[in-house]
């Protein structure tokens, strides 16, 4: 084995340029199909936060009265699926929104009555999908003395809508730039045997084996989809340090934003695929010349 180590080695030396284009198309497709994963993975994260814990605020009518509270809630809790309810005064809604408002608003400030409604902050158990949520809050908004129901349907709707268009494009082009990779591969690898064809032919009159021959291909091949694969892995990480930390400095002060890099698992999985891209460009090209 370590004769074709030290053989597909001396092959990519001899041909830097020709593996070096190789390993850059490699890395070059890893990127892309990481950066979709790098994506899918942080907005899985985000749609099981809201699985494992979502918030929806119930907003009451101006004919509330803290008599009509431990009916409401008794109704709310028969709705099912709630882990805790929380009554927030129109009060204490104002005070929230004063202290959250960074800077002193003269409007706040000249307010004569408190135009805030009553309101419950619901915190609900995990569900399975958003349209459940829907139906709850729909529920909801049928008790007569509620008024509106916000569960950030808005902004939740739009970020699933995104998440798959983006999951239908990083499908289309890691399958483009595969093939790309594939292509540029199995050429090199085609290139490397026809500079070797001598050498082939002599090692085939002395009787050498066909895997002996195609052996020291394989090995490079499969160096050359290591190497790619880690490659794009290092200037993703590279990458994400600069965006991540830019983004944790720019918005830590005014949302929570958790970004992680991907998984000891994706990332074994990446080196894989890159390193079987590496053998299976060299499997179609040797296919295709040893007939």
């Amino acid at each position: 084995m370590s004769h074709f180590i030290k053989k597909a080695l001396t092959d990519i030396r001899l041909n830097r340029f020709l593996n070096l284009v190789t390993i850059f198309t490699i890395s070059l497709s890893i990127l892309v199909a990481s950066v979709f994963l790098l994506f899918f993975e942080n907005a899985g994260r985000v749609i099981e936060a809201w699985n494992q814990g979502g918030r929806v605020m119930i907003y009451l009518k101006d004919n509330f009265t803290m008599d009509m509270m431990p009916e409401l809630k008794d109704r709310i809790n028969g709705l099912g699926n709630i882990r805790e309810i929380i009554f927030i005064s129109k009060d204490e809604a104002l005070d929230r929104l004063k202290k959250e408002i960074l800077f002193n608003s003269d409007f706040l400030r000249t307010l004569q009555e408190n135009p805030l409604p009553d309101a419950f902050e619901i915190k609900m158990k995990s569900y399975s999908s958003l349209e459940e949520v829907e139906a709850f809050a729909q529920k909801i908004k049928e008790i007569e003395i509620v008024e509106d129901v916000e569960y950030g349907q808005g902004w939740l709707g739009k970020f699933l809508k995104i998440f798959t268009l983006f999951k239908i494009t990083g499908y289309a082009m890691c399958s483009l730039f595969f093939l790309v990779a594939l292509f540029i591969t199995s050429n090199t690898v085609r290139l490397a045997f026809y500079s070797r064809k001598i050498e082939v032919e002599v090692m085939r009159l002395v009787g050498a084996t066909e895997t002996f021959i195609k052996a020291p291909f394989y090995v490079e091949g499969i160096l050359q989809g290591f190497f790619g694969g880690v490659l794009g892995l290092v200037i993703l990480l590279i990458t994400y340090l600069m965006i991540s930390s830019g983004l944790t400095q720019n918005l830590s002060s005014y949302i929570y934003f958790d970004i992680r890099f991907l998984s000891i698992n994706t990332i074994i999985l990446i080196i894989f695929i890159s390193t079987f891209l590496g053998w299976f460009g060299c499997y179609l090209s040797l296919k295709q010349i040893l007939k």
